[in-house]
């Protein structure tokens, strides 16, 4: 056949062949201004109710004279709830961190006698020294090269400049039955995890106890040192977007996080150790229900390949983080 006769039949078949289908368009973000924090997770009367698939833009609250701005200043509480249609107990509610932008110039960490620490005395492990002194620490952000400073007048280097790291303190949904629990609480609700690995780019998973999940979050910090071993990290507000959906018909036990490279898992508790050992049982068992793995090969693989990140030392329960490369998983099988 020609050359231009088969070019002519190449054409007529495409002309025959029907359009592909119209990807349907991304839904309209949902503008969310919190005007209140709440002091706890729990449920109550949601702010804010969506659907599957919605994009929220919203922020961390704050208010003028708050914690951020002054010396003995109050905690501005936490955003929430919000109640996403068609979710319950029996699903897993999927909360992708699509943005998280530092909104202030400032950050503050304090230390304080009778607060919490990992390395001395506090208000619920006595030592025989003498409480640290209260001190508070103003961090200045350098927003445009994602930068925080701190004037070190009592030190040879006299400054320090760090690459900042934002973050979500706390992400939760409603505990189960009528539990209520405070700000400062991680648990198997999610809550104050304290996981430098909620940031930008992190898809949460988090289990359901009431129809509709009721949502919270709050605590940014521009950056965190594992362990949060002062008490506090970079305490600063930003602007957040969310996309919220469900997997439908999937319960798990404690929050999951996922970002490029890591499958993980938060476990918390106290002693230090059952939050290590909840957080590594869990891993090895989504490596069994979801890729395939073998029980016992997944232990092996997880205790050779696996690492760890303990995320805080310093809260009611610790939260440690189990994690597994995401390179050496095999396809899911469901």
């Amino acid at each position: 056949m020609p050359p231009a006769a088969l070019l002519f039949l190449l054409g007529f078949a495409l002309l025959l062949q029907p359009p592909a289908p119209a990807q349907a368009p991304a839904p309209a973000p949902i503008r969310f201004e919190p005007t209140t924090g709440v002091p706890s997770f729990a449920v109550r009367e949601p702010v804010l109710r969506i659907k599957p698939g919605a994009i929220v833009q919203s922020r961390s609250f704050s208010r003028p004279g708050d914690y951020y701005e002054r010396a003995g200043g109050a905690w501005p509480g936490e955003v929430g709830p919000f109640h996403i249609e068609g979710a319950t107990p029996d699903d897993t509610l999927v909360v992708k961190i699509l943005k998280l932008q530092l909104n202030r110039d400032t950050a503050v960490s304090s230390v304080s006698p009778n607060g919490i620490s990992a390395v001395a005395g506090d208000s619920r492990t006595r030592m025989l020294n003498d409480p640290l002194p209260a001190r508070r620490f103003v961090w200045q952000l350098d927003r445009a090269r994602n930068i925080g400073i701190l004037d070190l007048p009592n030190s040879a280097s006299k400054r320090i400049e760090v690459p900042l790291r934002p973050m979500l303190g706390r992400l939760a949904v409603a505990p189960a039955g009528t539990e209520v629990f405070g700000g400062l609480w991680p648990g198997n609700f999610g809550g104050n995890m304290d996981s430098s690995d909620a940031r930008e780019g992190t898809t949460v998973y988090l289990p359901i106890f009431h129809d509709g999940a009721l949502f919270y979050f709050g605590d940014v910090h521009a950056l965190q040192g594992d362990g949060e071993i002062v008490g506090s990290g970079l305490e600063t507000t930003a602007d957040v977007t969310f996309q919220f959906d469900l997997i439908k018909g999937r319960k798990i036990r404690w929050p999951r996080m996922e970002d490029a490279d890591d499958i993980m898992v938060a476990g918390s508790i106290r002693p230090l150790v059952d939050a290590f050992r909840i957080a590594q049982v869990e891993l090895i068992e989504w490596l069994v229900d979801d890729y395939g793995f073998e029980r016992m090969e997944a232990y092996q693989v997880v205790s050779q390949a696996g690492h760890s990140r303990i995320a805080n030392v310093v809260d009611p329960n610790y939260t440690v983080m189990a994690k597994f490369p995401k390179k050496l998983l095999p396809p899911k099988i469901k």
